[in-house]
């Protein structure tokens, strides 16, 4: 039972991994952990914000399970032949303090955690420029406030709040108060305006029926967004026709890439009915969802996405999964739940038998 439990786990592991290196081009234990369900989006926003001491009070599983994890994980890593690079992990806080992973724990444990995994093969100007990205401090957040609050400082109100030490402060008293609000909608404008101001934050609001927050725009210098506007204005025609042009080529691809993914599915689950195998490619190769089928391993055909894209079919049409999560149980413990009905019918359709 102990090696089965650890095989299901190494095969987790393995499967966050693959997919990580495919979206992003390096592997890191806090992404894994998440991948695997014991860190939630929240609370990995909760850390970076400097609103828990260490990331460990956000693990939603014992310390020995993490161990067991990050353990197959650079074993993983090893075999994988990748190269290693440290990063330094600061708040988003104003100032920049370093993050705690383990609270007390010794330096070798915090260094275990920092260290990521970059995918063999880059050049030098690709490794430079995911390291880049790896070592960006996370970006400033300002709340849109309710009503009921009181800033810390001046003992008045705003219509936001920056939050440091777990303190709300009015953007007069933040220093934030010469700022102008940039809603989301336009990304052009916001990448300009944010890397022409010196000083930025991203504007976000708590979304009570989602449970997450919502990011609303951001917070920028006037004279940056007025720099970014007049860029806009002056290719905006030439923007438009590139975006027509692009429209019709990604269409085109769409067609063609799914085509090839449902003959993919059949290729590798013959079992598997070839109306469901289109629906399977359809569904997995929508343009802009996010799903397996539009990360690079997915548009390559690589096997290990296609069977991602065939399970998460499975898990949602084949199981009693969907119903579980609107009960209230854990996405973890549902996946746990379902795992045997998944492998039997991956194991059907590899077989031929429909």
């Amino acid at each position: 039972m102990v090696q089965a439990v650890k095989s299901k786990l190494e095969r987790r592991v393995a499967e966050a991994a693959v997919a990580l290196l495919a979206k992003k081009k390096f592997v890191s234990p806090v992404l894994v952990l998440n991948r695997l369900g014991w860190l939630t989006d929240r609370r990995i926003d909760d850390w970076e914000q400097g609103r828990i001491g260490s990331l460990a009070e956000a693990m939603t599983v014992p310390p020995d399970k993490v161990d067991a994890a990050l353990g197959l994980l650079e074993h993983w890593a090893r075999q994988q032949g990748l190269t290693t690079e440290v990063v330094d992990y600061v708040a988003a806080t104003r100032d920049r303090r370093p993050l705690r992973f383990t609270g007390s724990g010794p330096s070798s444990a915090e260094r275990r955690f920092s260290t990521h995994w970059l995918a063999a093969g880059l050049s030098q100007a690709q490794r430079d420029r995911v390291v880049q990205r790896q070592k960006s401090a996370p970006d400033l957040v300002v709340l849109r406030a309710e009503g009921g609050w009181v800033c810390a400082d001046c003992g008045g109100s705003d219509t936001y709040q920056f939050v440091e030490e777990n303190r709300p402060y009015c953007l007069e008293c933040a220093d934030l108060y010469h700022l102008v609000f940039l809603p989301a909608g336009d990304a052009t404008l916001t990448r300009r305006a944010k890397k022409a101001s010196t000083l930025s934050a991203v504007v976000q609001r708590f979304n009570r029926s989602r449970k997450r927050f919502d990011r609303l725009g951001l917070l920028v210098e006037e004279s940056a967004l007025e720099a970014a506007e007049e860029q806009c204005f002056a290719d905006a025609e030439v923007r438009s026709r590139r975006r027509e042009r692009d429209a019709v080529r990604r269409g085109e691809q769409d067609l063609e890439f799914q085509d090839r993914l449902a003959a993919e599915i059949l290729r590798l689950f013959p079992g598997c009915a070839p109306a469901r195998a289109e629906a399977i490619a359809r569904h997995a190769g929508a343009r802009s969802s996010g799903r397996v089928g539009r990360s690079a391993a997915g548009q390559a055909l690589d096997e290990g996405a296609t069977r991602r894209a065939v399970i998460a079919s499975i898990r949602h049409e084949d199981t009693g999964y969907d119903a579980m999560l609107m009960a209230g149980v854990p996405r973890t413990v549902a996946r746990e739940r379902i795992r045997d009905t998944i492998d039997d019918v991956l194991d059907r359709w590899v077989s031929g038998v429909r």
